[in-house]
Parts: structure tokens; C-alpha cells; sequence
């Protein structure tokens, strides 16, 4: 029998493991046309977190007492489909499980590339795509310009600032603790400010960046996002890709500089990585090649076992992830 994560109840404030509960998954018989696939990898994301509640988003809000999704990759164990055969590699939304059995058309066959099937869920996957289209369409970063990007040891944070290196950007990234600004410098960031250290960011960032931001890559919101008003160029453009400082608190979050916006011209964008589905091929063409040249590479956090679902991503919360945060089975 499959087993998987379903949401118990809807946590308010900070999710805790009393909001899940691992049952036992009942799959549909095998009709013409569907496969079953065995999970390896399971994707663990912050836009899950709003999925959580009830309120309008862009995506559904996930169904209590019904079992969670998620990206995953994994492989075919039994086929009633052409084009797909035992042992092939597959990507797809049914994550939270072990196992998962749809129509064929819920599955994307993965690539002999040679890499990791896991870079399917990062840098070649929704994370890498995210990331190029943020930075390169949303925020038209340019050579030359100056970038400070949130998260820049996350998932997404870690590609955008490798991505802009490729572009020939300055870049300044955002990291809590020392540990993770260095590997933001290793990343290639020009600079890293520690947020968890003691002092203002708004000062940090301008010490990091005197003579201003053109581009702003925005994951955390809140003081970050004040920070970066405060310290932008006049025609800056902001990309606005989530908000992760913001998904588990209760209170409104000020912002004093809001009147830069006016003053400099900030041009703030908020995007979803599925606007862009037409140009999917241009990111996999140019992503495939600055990972084959060793120019981008993915950074990952791996727990392990279906059990640690849960605690993988309510890891996300604290920091306790660097680059992709994933379960393998």
C-alpha cells in the first residue's frame, strides 16, 4: 500500500507536525492509457506554505483530510501507456507519497542528460526556470548592472546569483549567518550581508552597495524589501518571487520607503515561473549549457525517508536549508 502526507489541519502562524499526518495513500487500478511510478526525490518549496490556507492565490489551496502534491521525480514501475516502459525516469506533481498512479499525460519523461534526476527539481526544473526568468525577462538585468538578491543561499536565491555572474552583473546577495554568506561569496556574489548579524540592513546593504541597486530579486519581503527601496537607482526594477518572511506572520509589515517608489522610478513586478511556458526551451538550452560549461552548478539539503517530509519543510522556515531543500526515498 502507498503512503502519504495529508494535511490534518490549517496551521495558523507557524505550521508544527501536529498539521500532518502520514496515511496510508489508496491508488486507482491501472486502466489504459496511466502508469505507476515509484517516488525517489521529493520537492520541498515555500509556495507550499500559502497552498495551506484558504485564502485566493494563484494555485488551489490544498484540501484537509486530502493527501498534499508536490513536485517529484521518480520511476516507472508499471506501464498501460505508450511511450512510457519500466525504468524510465519521470517527473511529475504527485509528491508528498511514495508511490503515484495517473494518466500518462500527468508525467514528463526526463532526458539521458547524465545529470543527477534530483537537478529535474532544481536547477533544470522549476527552481532554474524561476530564477532565469525572474532575473533575464521580469527584471531585464543587464551586464554591468548592480543586483542584490534575498535568499541567496536558497534554492532559488543561490541560481539567480550564478545566473546573473554568467550575465556579467555586480552582485550583492542576502544570507543569515556566516556560514551562508560564504557560500554566497563561493557562489560568486561580490558581497554578501549577514541579516542575522547585528545592524540595520537597510545600512548593511548600503555599505555593500554605495552607489545603489539597478536590480532587486525579491524571496524574503519585509525588511529586505524596505532595504532594497531604500538603496535603489533611479529605473530599478524589482522581481518580485515570493514573500517567505511573510507566509507565517500574522501582523502587517511596514514599509518606510515605499515613497522611492515614486521618487526613483522602481519599476516592482510580481511573476509566476508559468507565464513563461512558451520560452521553456530558451531556459533549457541556456541553462543545460552554463551547467555543462561548470558556470551554474545546484546546491542541495537532502533529508531522508517519506517520515521526514514534514520536518523538511518546516526547515525551510528557520534557515535550515542551503540551495534546494529535498527528501529522498
Amino acid at each position: 500500500m502507498a503512503r502519504g502526507w495529508y494535511l490534518k489541519s490549517r496551521p495558523e502562524g507557524m505550521p508544527t507536525l501536529d498539521n500532518f499526518e502520514q496515511r496510508p495513500l489508496p491508488l486507482p487500478l491501472l486502466e489504459p492509457g496511466m502508469v505507476r511510478v515509484r517516488n525517489f526525490w521529493l520537492s520541498v518549496d515555500p509556495y507550499m506554505r500559502p497552498r495551506m490556507t484558504e485564502a485566493k492565490s494563484y494555485v488551489a489551496s490544498y484540501a484537509l483530510d486530502a493527501p498534499l502534491d508536490g513536485g517529484a521525480v521518480g520511476e516507472v514501475v508499471e506501464s498501460r501507456a505508450d511511450g512510457f516502459s519500466p525504468g524510465d525516469l519521470v517527473s511529475h506533481r504527485f509528491g508528498w507519497r511514495d508511490e503515484a498512479a495517473a494518466p500518462a499525460e500527468a508525467f514528463t519523461k526526463l532526458p539521458a542528460s547524465g545529470l543527477p534526476p534530483q537537478a529535474y527539481l532544481n536547477t533544470l526544473g522549476m527552481i532554474g526556470a524561476t530564477a532565469y526568468f525572474g532575473l533575464l525577462r521580469v527584471a531585464e538585468a543587464k551586464a554591468g548592472e548592480t543586483m542584490f538578491v534575498s535568499a541567496a543561499a536558497g534554492a532559488v536565491g543561490s541560481t539567480v546569483v550564478q545566473i546573473a555572474k554568467v550575465k556579467g552583473m555586480r552582485v550583492v546577495g542576502s544570507a543569515g549567518g556566516p556560514e551562508k554568506c560564504a557560500l554566497v561569496r563561493e557562489l560568486g556574489a561580490d558581497a554578501a550581508v549577514d541579516y542575522k548579524s547585528p545592524g540595520l540592513l537597510a545600512d548593511k546593504l548600503a555599505a555593500a552597495a554605495p552607489e545603489g541597486i539597478d536590480v532587486y530579486f525579491e524571496n524574503v519581503g519585509g525588511e529586505h524589501l524596505d532595504a532594497a527601496l531604500a538603496q535603489a537607482r533611479e529605473g530599478a526594477r524589482f522581481a518580485i518571487c515570493g514573500l517567505i518572511g511573510a507566509y507565517n506572520s500574522t501582523e502587517p509589515v511596514a514599509l518606510r520607503n515605499l515613497f522611492r517608489i515614486i521618487a526613483a522610478r522602481i519599476r516592482i513586478q510580481g511573476f509566476l515561473v508559468s507565464d513563461f511556458r512558451d520560452h521553456f526551451s530558451d531556459f533549457q538550452r541556456d541553462m543545460g549549457l552554463w551547467m555543462a560549461q561548470g558556470r551554474i552548478s545546484g546546491r542541495e539539503t537532502v533529508m531522508d525517508g517519506l517520515e521526514a517530509m514534514p520536518m523538511a519543510f518546516l526547515a525551510l522556515f528557520s534557515g535550515r536549508n542551503t540551495g534546494k531543500m529535498l527528501v529522498r526515498l
